[in-house]
């Protein structure tokens, strides 16, 4: 640890910062919420030292790794075929927007040049730089937004303490820690994630969830006082642009600026620890999934999603009115894994016929159901049928006065019929879609 360097990071992120219950958007945080909900799909790295075990980002948590023994990982680490302008090209081709890499994940190892610990990709590996910080730059040279991943929770530090519902198989820590140091030490890695690496749009909190309890039907109250109003302070104060999302799985805290939802689309919750319905908010809403099983890279992971799959559920996440963040892992050497830019790159040949009805909309008027979505702008709505094999649909009780109705394939107008009972339309099978048959409808 740096001391001095410490105390002067604290000293500057506690100045002359407002209480979090006078939180009012800023012109500029509001103008980036809007950009966020028009984005409508980004790309999720999870990349780590982790990786190199081929095993996930939970690895050392799964095979309850002690701290002396993970500490050999970084010099394994050494990414010589990483190449950021590579990775942002990729993105830009599967119609991406933005990007969200970690920073550093729940194992505690900082993946930028960070003065606030050794424990660094710069200090403790042979490769010796930032990949963050080349990140940035290629982001920045192609207009490619980024948000930073930051884990709450650490295995491996003793200030993490008192100890979360995970990790607890590890040994190498102290059973002692100060609560508050580690908040100083987060707050110091935040100043300078907002700091050395240009305009950032946004963090990306997780790890809350570990310090609640779980009584197998919902969380019940934190254990530990995580100082969000002084860091989501911290953060507007240094960067105002900059949105702030936590992975709680709880109803919005104030100063966050959008809402996540981790492998369900709002208001599903079919994993059962995800965020119910009764607490989804008003923020704009973003959905994180991954493009096989894993989040970090996973050697046998034979669960990749195909390319109709992924299509249909940035397609779903559009018409509940969200993002799709959707995850890769990349490899240890930094290579992201050949079928996942090829899945990408299909991805981006589909949105480039029908971005329009994907890219600025906002969710539709008919709720979505497994077989239908819905999306919406400017007066036009965008039916997304997602049932090739069906031939006739009802959209009961409509209300709507229909000005033109048209498959968007070729323009040629959509037989329908708007009575007491609601809409009905039928979809003849030679311009139905395997993936996604669009009709546009203008009001």
């Amino acid at each position: 640890m740096k001391k001095a360097f410490f105390t002067l990071i604290i000293l500057l992120s506690s100045f002359n910062l407002m209480a979090q219950d006078e939180y009012v958007p800023s012109k500029e945080n509001l103008e980036a919420r809007k950009w966020f909900e028009d984005a409508k799909f980004g790309l999720f790295i999870h990349w780590g030292v982790y990786s190199v075990l081929g095993d996930g980002e939970w690895v050392m948590n799964n095979q309850n790794i002690s701290v002396d023994t993970y500490e050999k990982l970084p010099l394994f680490f050494n990414p010589v075929d990483y190449k950021p302008e590579q990775w942002v090209k990729m993105a830009k081709d599967a119609g991406m927007k933005y990007i969200t890499i970690t920073s550093r994940h729940h194992d505690g190892f900082s993946m930028f040049d960070t003065k606030a610990s050794d424990y660094n990709i710069v200090e403790r590996t042979h490769y010796k730089k930032d990949v963050l910080k080349a990140l940035a730059e290629a982001c920045k040279k192609e207009d490619m937004k980024l948000f930073f991943y930051y884990s709450l929770l650490d295995w491996r530090s003793d200030d993490y303490f008192p100890r979360g519902r995970t990790g607890n198989g590890i040994e190498g820590r102290a059973e002692t820690g100060d609560w508050n140091k580690y908040i100083d030490f987060m707050k110091a890695q935040l100043t300078e994630l907002l700091t050395n690496y240009g305009e950032i749009a946004g963090i990306w909190f997780d790890g809350h969830w570990d310090q609640k309890e779980w009584d197998g039907k919902k969380f019940g109250a934190a254990k530990v006082d995580w100082h969000y109003d002084e860091i989501y302070d911290l953060i507007h104060q240094l960067q105002p642009q900059c949105l702030i999302g936590n992975n709680h799985h709880l109803a919005p805290i104030k100063g966050e600026d959008f809402q996540m939802f981790e492998k369900d689309l709002p208001g599903k919750n079919t994993t059962g620890w995800g965020t119910t319905p009764d607490a989804i908010g008003a923020l704009p809403k973003e959905v994180c999934e991954t493009i096989n099983g894993s989040w970090g890279f996973n050697l046998q992971d034979k669960k990749h999603k195909s390319d109709k799959e992924l299509i249909q559920y940035l397609i779903n996440a559009a018409g509940y009115g969200s993002n799709l963040l959707l995850n890769v892992g990349p490899m240890p050497n930094g290579q992201i894994q050949p079928e996942h830019i090829a899945s990408l790159k299909n991805m981006g040949t589909w949105l480039r016929k029908n971005g329009e009805t994907i890219y600025g909309t906002r969710q539709g008027p008919v709720a979505p159901s497994d077989s239908m979505v819905s999306t919406q702008k400017e007066g036009v709505v965008y039916l997304h049928l997602l049932d090739n094999k069906k031939d006739t649909y009802l959209i009961p009780h409509f209300k709507g006065k229909i000005k033109k109705m048209t498959f968007f394939v070729n323009g040629k107008k959509v037989a329908h019929t708007v009575n007491e009972f609601g809409l009905t339309f039928a979809v003849p099978k030679e311009v139905r879609d395997e993936v996604d048959t669009i009709i546009k409808m203008e009001l």
